[in-house]
This record gives C-alpha cells, structure tokens and sequence, in this order.
C-alpha cells in the first residue's frame, strides 16, 4: 500500500479492542479497511493491554461462567454504579448485544479461561481472556491482518478534513512525514484523553499532577478534541471517568492492572492525616472499586493509605509492590510518614467499633462497625493480629467519560442535532454515553467490543452506498 495517500472504504482511527472490533466488523461486511495506530507496534492497543476479562449478560452457567448473568441483572448493576446516568436505550442495546459477544469474539481468535481466584469475585457475570488483555489484541490483530485490514503503526492523526458531519480525509504523522488518507467512512477509536495532564487539570485543577494513568500514554484526546472542534456533540462531565486507587510506587503512566489494589474491603483506610473518609464495606468489591480513584483524588495531596492486619494478607492479589510491614500501628506510622497518636487513635476507635459476625468476602457480611463516622457495613474485623500492612495509593485514571454522543448505530451525532454523515465511534471516546458515572468491572471491553462490532458494520454499510 502507498501510505503517501491511501484511499480506503472504511478509515479506523485507533488499535485497541474497540478499533480492531470495527475493523474485522467492517472487513467482514465487504469494505477495505485500514486501522491508523499512533503508538509503535510494540505498544499497540491502548488501554486494552492491561485489561483482564468481558462482562456479558448470559442465561446459564458455562464452562467458564459459573452461573447466569441475566440481562436485567446486568441493566441493574449498571444503573447502581451509574446511578441512572445512563442512556437507557444505548445502555439495554450494548446488553443485549454483549450476550452474542462471547460467541462472537471467540470466532475472531480469542480464548476464554475460568475466572482465577482473588480477582474482585468475578466467576459468574465475567468472561476472563487467556493470557489476558494483551493476547486477545494479538488473535485479533492475526485476525484482522489474515482478512485483508492493513495496520499502520507510529500514525497519529493530526487534522480530520470535515465539512458539517461529512469526513473527506486526514491527515497523519507518520516517521517519514505528513501524509493523507481518503475514506468513505471514519471510524474514531482513539480512546479519551486520561494521558493528557493539562486536559486533566482544566477539569480537576492542580490536584491532577498527582494522578498516575494506569493505561497508555498515548490517550491524549487528540481525536477527540478535533471533533468537538469541528461541531461534533459532546457527552458527559470531563471530570467524570473509570478512577481506582492504585499503589502509589507504581510508574506515572502504563503501571497497568498489577499495580491495582483490591484490598481495600479487608481493612481500613486512612488519608495523610491518618484519619478514615468512607466506608470500605459498602459494596460487593466490583460495584464499588472504581470509586476509589475519586475518593483518593479528592484527600489531601491525593495520597492515602490502606492498613490491614496479618489475617487479611492472602485474600487478596497483591500489587506488584510489597505491602509496607511494621509489627506495631506506631511504627507502621512512621514508615508512612503519619502521625503515630492520631494513627493509633484511627485504628483503635475502629476496633472498638467492630461488632461480631460471619466473615465471608463474596457476600455482603454481617461483619459491621456500630457508632462509627464513616461506618463500615460489611467485612469488619478487628486490626490486631501483627505484623501489620499498608499499601499507599493515588487516584489511577483508566479513561475519561467525556466523548462524543452516538446513536444505536454508532453514528456520531453533531452538535446541532443531526446524525454524522460518515462518522462512527466506539470505545472510549463514546463511552460516556453508557457511563455517566461510576464504574463495574469489565464493563469499557463490552462497551469498546459491542460497538465495535456496530459501528464497522454501519461505517462499511455506508461506504457501500
């Protein structure tokens, strides 16, 4: 192919999960298709190469599911963790179509695996990749390229040519220079703009240079900035996005899942000024552990601290760093730099508010502090069994919610009301449209494979005629 000017059916701006689904939808539908990538071979893929697993709705247990996942359990779960902000009519079609994903996605390469232990109790309502994230990108890379989808690496996207909700070309970056592309169809699959840090401060003010970004640097929201500009309707608040605590040793940018903690429900934590701040036993883990990103973001200095006992250590995937042990509360403090009395106090108050119950992780407990200010409803047991722990966490960004507006075919809409005439998208950069807020577990691979899926088959539609 002469990458000086290519003309192709059906452009894929983006090489994750979302862009290689829509290419394969598209190739599949009959179209030529080439996928730009703005990072180096190496690094492709985005953010889905530190993903795990895929919640789809089902109707029975299957050999990698132990049970089923209705589609209105799935819609409930989602406005829990979104507290209806939610397009309904997009949210109930991503559900629907996530049922024939697992099918689906196996028929382009990728394998599933029974859910591993220690993994947010996630057994029956998540489909888990062999090998994780970064192989199913490789089966479906070797899936696309065995189709005809041509992958230029080391493109970025650095002007869209657009008249009203028409694409007539763009123009790309490339190691050898500027060069342009033609399509009948453009298929936006460039994620958010999470690795952007002066984006992030416009919204979160100076508090943002202290976020790590968990995924890849090269989310910087160009693409996305681009369409807003050029008359493109937006969705959702920038400050809205998939945050977790993570450990706060990890790398500022592509730390990934290992550097995510899930310990959070068997202990307490504490900010820099060693006092508690919510309940960590409100939820079932999944339903609650993208909040924390926020909760952490919003302390001071963004920088907090989860301390649990000896009991505690192996019920959990640990970070890739070791937890920091002291044999007392005290000496734990000083290691962490907090002040040891108020500590002590934090500590001792919360034991002496732990009422006895049954400790059972995959259920909601009746393990429960009374007269406690945050209370903990669920999983609470007393620190006292040495040595003790403590991990130290900062907000980590997985993506951000504020995208562009879609309809049910994937179609982006402009900002005076119409449709796009040429314009899809999927993945990150829509994927406010089902996440208003919040955040369950495997939720951004459903929303970046369903309306991959769409979108290819509307972009090639439209090329077609």
């Amino acid at each position: 192919m002469d990458a000086t000017l290519a003309r192709v059916d059906v452009l894929v701006i983006g090489g994750g999960n979302a862009g290689l689904c829509a290419a394969i939808s598209a190739r599949r539908s009959g179209a030529s298709v080439l996928v730009v990538e703005a990072a180096p071979k190496f690094y492709r893929g985005g953010n889905t190469r530190h993903t795990r697993n895929m919640r789809c709705a089902h109707d029975s247990a299957t050999k990698i599911l132990s049970g089923p996942y209705t589609q209105d359990e799935f819609f409930e779960d989602l406005l829990r963790v979104t507290q209806g902000q939610t397009d309904e009519v997009l949210a109930r079609l991503m559900i629907r179509e996530s049922q024939d994903m697992l099918g689906w996605i196996v028929e382009q390469g990728v394998r599933w695996q029974p859910s591993l232990g220690g993994t947010l109790s996630l057994g029956r309502t998540n489909s888990f990749f062999l090998g994780g994230g970064r192989a199913m990108l490789n089966a479906l890379y070797l899936t696309a390229e065995r189709l005809g989808v041509e992958v230029l690496y080391d493109t970025e996207v650095v002007e869209m040519e657009m008249e009203g909700g028409c694409c007539s070309g763009v123009l790309v970056r490339r190691p050898d220079g500027m060069h342009r592309i033609s399509a009948r169809a453009v298929v936006a699959a460039a994620g958010g703009f999470e690795a952007n840090i002066d984006w992030l401060k416009e919204a979160w003010g100076s508090s943002a240079g202290n976020f790590l970004i968990r995924g890849t640097p090269y989310n910087r929201g160009t693409v996305l900035k681009m369409l807003m500009d050029k008359g493109v309707e937006t969705i959702r608040d920038p400050t809205q996005c998939h945050a977790v605590a993570i450990d706060a040793r990890a790398p500022k940018f592509d730390g990934g899942i290992i550097t995510r903690l899930d310990c959070v429900v068997f202990g307490i934590v504490v900010n820099n000024r060693a006092e508690r701040f919510y309940d960590e036993g409100e939820d079932i883990w999944p339903k609650r552990y993208a909040i924390w990103g926020r909760l952490v973001a919003q302390q001071p200095d963004q920088i907090a601290y989860i301390l649990f006992d000896a009991s505690s250590l192996e019920l959990f995937m640990p970070s890739l760093y070791p937890p920091i042990a002291a044999p007392t509360i005290a000496e734990l403090a000083g290691k962490l730099g907090l002040d040891a009395e108020t500590l002590t106090r934090t500590v001792e108050g919360f034991n002496a508010a732990v009422r006895p119950g049954t400790f059972d992780d995959k259920t909601l407990d009746d393990c429960r502090t009374e007269g406690l200010t945050p209370p903990k409803s669920h999983w609470a047991r007393k620190l006292q069994t040495a040595p003790y722990y403590a991990y130290p966490v900062r907000p980590g960004i997985t993506f951000t919610y504020l995208g562009v507006r879609v309809g049910a075919d994937a179609r982006m809409r402009m900002a005076d009301g119409t449709g796009a005439d040429n314009l899809f998208a999927a993945g990150e950069i829509m994927a406010g449209n089902v996440l208003g807020r919040g955040y369950a577990a495997g939720i951004g691979m459903t929303i970046g494979s369903v309306f991959g899926r769409i979108a290819g088959r509307e972009a090639a539609d439209h090329a077609r005629h």
